[in-house]
């Protein structure tokens, strides 16, 4: 879900989406290179993201990704999951002691 949130932002190479995640997430979350690199394949695989390659701000060939309609569709379904299972565990959360 973090890599399809990086990517919705704008179109970005394999490291700029690993930068992007700690940025959106002040610096709280941070992706390993050997985790996000697969992640992209086996998303591009499952036809959520395209790519394309292109140059990177250092003039490096680079791979950018873009958010496919059917990455769009999944991300918005699993936005609306997360948030409710968050709504979900503040409830849970703020249950009382029965008496108290």
């Amino acid at each position: 879900m973090l890599i399809l949130k990086a990517v919705s932002l704008r179109p970005q190479h394999g490291y700029g989406v690993l930068l992007r995640i700690q940025q959106i997430a002040g610096g709280a979350l941070s992706i390993e290179q050997g985790a996000l690199y697969p992640a992209l394949y086996r998303l591009e695989h499952h036809g959520l993201l395209a790519s394309e390659w292109g140059s990177s701000e250092n003039n490096r060939r680079a791979k950018y990704y873009t958010l496919t309609a059917a990455g769009r569709k999944r991300f918005h379904q699993e936005t609306e999951s997360w948030n409710h299972l968050v709504s979900a565990m503040a409830a849970a959360l703020r249950a009382k002691r029965e008496g108290a």
